[in-house]
């Protein structure tokens, strides 16, 4: 079954919200004008129901079919951005220095607002559809934010969908794996305590730079020679602070970074290496240090039957052979994840083309994705409702 006709009739008015938001950027929590657009276009298609400030600022729309009741299901999209200076240099750029829809979420947005205003229009289903727009994926936990605030129970949501872009990944093409599609992350920050004096004198100071160093050499054995080579684990050092002037060595260091994983049981073994490493090096040079560990997302774990049954509307929309039905997990992370947690469901990519990589500050929505985003959530929820 192809695009949908309507979705082609509407692909210049769904773009034309995708620019606008797109041009006014929202970091977080604080997507107020997001939230304000989405919820004044779902009262305009005459959504039964809108929501507002569900986890601080996320919005909820309620469409009911029109053949009777039954069961409730949600499509989730994130609303927020990135603070990353745009350099696509496209005339809808971000008017927000420092912000920017650098990982699509505006084209996320979007799409589920133009499955939304179908779905409203025709209500060719039983039961209903929750048309979930999220605050504070990057990095704030909006996800975890809205299940805490009660969205599954008081909409009686049974299933949960999500779905994101994936440069590289060609125009028109869908990607899905049953499990373990996303990796569980932690973040660390790490200060090595030394002690500081000129840098001619080295033997009179611990320098800590030098057992910094010896940190992040030592940290990429967690993964080259303490996890089993089947298992996927990253860890990377993403900041190293320290010193100030080029005849001084500083009295400390301060490191960062980040621990991505499949299984709890890697996780826990990452966590337990990174303060073993960091407690022998220590004793080694004489110095301090101390690890602030705080783990994060968890796995976005796909339910293997709606893991199926969402790897077949895609191939509905796009044909066999477009759908990639056991994708190799990404280890970036995600906090869709927390909705698999309190409901079956699954977490599909989207083809966004030949584009820049996400997160780059050049990179921007293929607006030509529109179409197949929008028929992929529509046929969804019609299939998932069917009466």
């Amino acid at each position: 079954m192809p695009i949908l006709n309507r979705a082609a009739e509407m692909h210049d008015e769904v773009t034309g919200w995708r620019r606008h938001l797109h041009q006014t950027p929202e970091l977080n929590y604080d997507v107020f004008k997001t939230a304000e657009f989405v919820t004044q276009r779902l009262r305009e298609f005459g959504c039964d129901e809108v929501v507002t400030g569900i986890g601080r600022t996320g919005v909820v729309g309620i469409i009911r079919g029109s053949l009777g009741p039954g069961r409730t299901i949600g499509l989730r999209a994130d609303m927020d951005a990135l603070p990353i200076n745009e350099a696509s240099g496209k005339p809808y750029a971000s008017q927000s220095p420092g912000k920017m829809h650098a990982c699509g979420h505006d084209g996320h947005t979007a799409m589920l607002l133009g499955a939304a205003k179908y779905l409203a229009e025709t209500r060719h289903f039983a039961g209903s559809v929750a048309v979930i727009f999220q605050p504070a994926e990057e990095g704030g936990a909006g996800g975890l934010a809205m299940v805490k605030d009660g969205m599954m129970e008081r909409f009686g949501i049974e299933r949960v969908f999500g779905m994101h872009n994936m440069p590289g990944l060609p125009l028109g093409q869908f990607a899905i794996r049953p499990g373990p599609i996303m990796a569980a992350t932690a973040e660390f920050t790490i200060t090595v305590k030394g002690k500081g004096g000129h840098a001619a004198m080295p033997h009179r100071a611990i320098d800590p730079i030098v057992v910094a160093s010896q940190v992040v050499t030592a940290f990429q054995t967690i993964a080259s020679r303490t996890t089993d080579p089947v298992e996927s684990v990253v860890v990377t050092v993403t900041k190293f602070h320290g010193g100030d002037a080029y005849n001084v060595i500083p009295e400390k260091v301060e490191l960062a970074g980040t621990v991505r994983t499949l299984k709890k049981e890697v996780a826990a073994l990452a966590r337990e290496r990174i303060h073993a490493i960091c407690d022998g090096i220590a004793a080694t040079y004489g110095a301090t240090i101390h690890v602030d560990y705080d783990s994060n997302y968890p796995v976005t774990f796909n339910h293997p039957d709606e893991a199926v049954f969402a790897g077949d509307v895609a191939a509905a929309i796009a044909g066999d052979g477009q759908i990639q039905r056991a994708m190799q997990p990404v280890m970036g992370g995600e906090d869709f994840s927390y909705m698999l947690e309190a409901r079956p469901g699954a977490f599909i990519f989207i083809g966004n083309g030949d584009s820049a990589n996400l997160h780059h500050e050049a990179y921007d929505f293929n607006d030509e994705v529109i179409p197949h985003g929008m028929s992929y959530w529509v046929r969804l929820a019609e299939s998932a409702l069917a009466a």
